[in-house]
């Protein structure tokens, strides 16, 4: 991989990671798209992913600096004092922590079998595909629950107005934030999106489209980090080019700091249906052209 692959790879990891499009399955998948013929089994692969995700993590403390400040001092006076108060930064770094718990196990235990389909373009197109049915469905049954809520008004409410009615990330309970993190684990598959899969299970779990946005990214973020603290020391002992890597975080931080703030802001008002159309649209490409 040259450094112009290297910085596009970066590139497309922090304009994909926060999107739910799936950053993964786009790294497996373009490169094939594109013609390139570098070896994505190469044991530096993965651990440049993961440093590319570093940088993303990066992006996200800085946009939530202040939010985990809080958190976490929120966190250690529930730890401390042994039982959950009322304070919702308490409550959200609980949450988050509860969170966080499934895919920091299936990590663990099935990293070496989910490895061995990051070489596999195909096998990132079909998790594309369904990566769309899951967003698609998601909003399915919100605009069904919806319709329960309000009935026939429904139609004439304003987004805001629409979505007054669901609950924000700190109204979570603790068995629905567990499932939101169960969700998290589904991006261990290249093609399924992290953002994707815990902002549908926050809408399921009753979440403003907003505040499932805010979880999810506030939840990527200690996975990121432990996931590069695992992987990224790999780099070293590989022979990878330590410089054009460094520049690829770098450039995948910037990238991904500007699509968090894009994406806060369109889930105000938005949905996850433009982002499922467009999965499903690359995934039967990339199923066609790696036939």
């Amino acid at each position: 991989m040259n450094i112009w692959q290297a910085l596009f790879l970066a590139l497309l990891q922090g304009s994909t990671e926060l999107f739910p499009v799936s950053s993964l399955g786009h790294a497996v998948l373009v490169p094939r798209l594109l013609g390139w013929d570098y070896n994505q089994a190469d044991p530096t692969f993965l651990p440049y992913l993961t440093l590319l995700h570093l940088g993303t993590a990066g992006a996200l403390l800085l946009v939530f600096r202040d939010d985990w400040v809080k958190i976490i001092r929120g966190f250690l006076r529930a730890v401390y004092r042994g039982r959950l108060g009322t304070d919702a930064n308490e409550r959200l770094g609980i949450l988050i922590f509860i969170g966080t718990i499934p895919t920091g196990l299936a990590g663990a235990f099935f990293k070496s079998d989910l490895e061995k389909l990051f070489a596999s373009p195909r096998a990132a197109a079909i998790f594309l595909i369904i990566n769309a049915g899951i967003m698609g469905t998601g909003e399915v049954l919100r605009r069904r629950d919806e319709r329960k809520r309000a009935r026939d008004a429904v139609a004439g409410l304003k987004p805001e107005q629409r979505e007054a009615a669901y609950e924000t990330e700190a109204d979570l309970t603790l068995p629905r934030a567990a499932i939101v993190g169960v969700s998290q684990s589904l991006a261990l598959f290249p093609g399924i999106s992290r953002s994707g899969s815990t902002i549908t299970a926050g809408l399921l779990a009753g979440l403003k489209h907003e505040s499932a946005a805010r979880f999810s990214f506030l939840l990527a973020t200690p996975i990121i980090l432990a996931a590069g603290v695992l992987e990224v020391p790999t780099l070293f002992t590989a022979g990878a080019p330590l410089l054009t890597y460094l520049a690829g975080a770098v450039v995948a931080a910037v990238t991904a700091y500007l699509s968090a703030r894009f994406l806060l802001r369109y889930f105000r008002f938005g949905r996850l249906d433009p982002f499922a159309a467009y999965c499903a649209v690359i995934g039967i490409v990339g199923l066609v052209i790696t036939r």
